[in-house]
């Protein structure tokens, strides 16, 4: 038996996967080839495309839309997914696309937070215990580590990441790659600090703060270009977060937001 209240006002394909102890509002359709885990609930007028996965316990409010084709013109209705994770909150008309050939997948991970409004397009690679708040807009093929932080009406440039345990203030539009362990803002989007209250809260230690702080003057207030100051930091004792921020640096194709503090190259 599907384990829905309101079987006669929803329409669920006879082909998806539906958990245990799953609560399905009226109004929800939900399309061929989607799972869903157990102790998941969907608000009313949700609409769940093919392919899409969503993992346990995860709240989906009224309106949103998981899994429809990328608004890409490269799509040629290739076989693609969306994949969501466990514990996941996604409010009222979040929007989150499936993946093209490129990647073949867009995935958002586990305890994260969508606020209303988001827009993850096709390819999207988000990370765990992520937030992102009201009407974030993404573009295709962007990365976002764990426990990133993104303030309400940023806009993301496709390809763009964000590293780990960043906070980006609202508002701002994202042009280039935001490392590691950093607080970013203003206009164009700059380097504002280390993220101090966010690396606390989730107990990283004083210590380790303060070398990366290091780390970060050497980056961008020490009027070294990118190149020479990570020349510099391979010298140094190479800690787990050095080698996450000088590894963000050199795999990054668009390159590192500047430094509000002056230039940085």
């Amino acid at each position: 038996m599907i384990p829905t209240q309101h079987p006669q006002t929803s329409y669920i394909h006879p082909s998806a996967e539906i958990g245990q102890n799953v609560t399905i509002e009226p109004f929800v359709v939900i399309h061929e080839d989607v799972i869903i885990g157990d102790n998941t609930w969907i608000g009313s007028h949700v609409v769940i495309y093919s392919g899409t996965r969503i993992g346990q316990n995860c709240k989906i409010y009224p309106g949103a839309v998981i899994g429809a084709n990328p608004q890409d013109l490269k799509y040629q209705g290739e076989y693609t997914t969306t994949e969501i994770g466990n514990n996941t909150t996604i409010r009222e008309c979040v929007t989150i696309n499936k993946g093209t050939s490129a990647n073949g997948k867009t995935v958002v991970g586990s305890n994260v937070l969508l606020m209303a409004y988001v827009h993850i397009a096709h390819d999207c690679i988000i990370g765990n215990n992520v937030i992102l708040a009201n009407a974030v807009n993404f573009a295709g093929h962007i990365e976002v580590g764990d426990f990133a932080v993104v303030g309400g009406m940023c806009a993301a440039h496709q390809f763009t990441h964000i590293g780990q345990h960043v906070m980006i203030s609202g508002g701002s539009l994202i042009r280039k790659d935001v490392p590691p362990f950093v607080r970013a803002g203003r206009e164009p989007i700059r380097f504002e600090g280390i993220n101090t209250v966010g690396l606390k809260r989730r107990t990283v230690s004083t210590e380790t703060i303060k070398q990366l702080q290091e780390i970060y003057k050497i980056l961008y207030m020490s009027g070294l270009n990118v190149s020479q100051a990570v020349n510099l930091l391979s010298e140094w004792p190479q800690t787990p977060e050095l080698i996450s921020i000088t590894d963000f640096i050199n795999q990054s194709k668009r390159g590192i937001m500047k430094s509000y503090y002056g230039p940085s190259y």
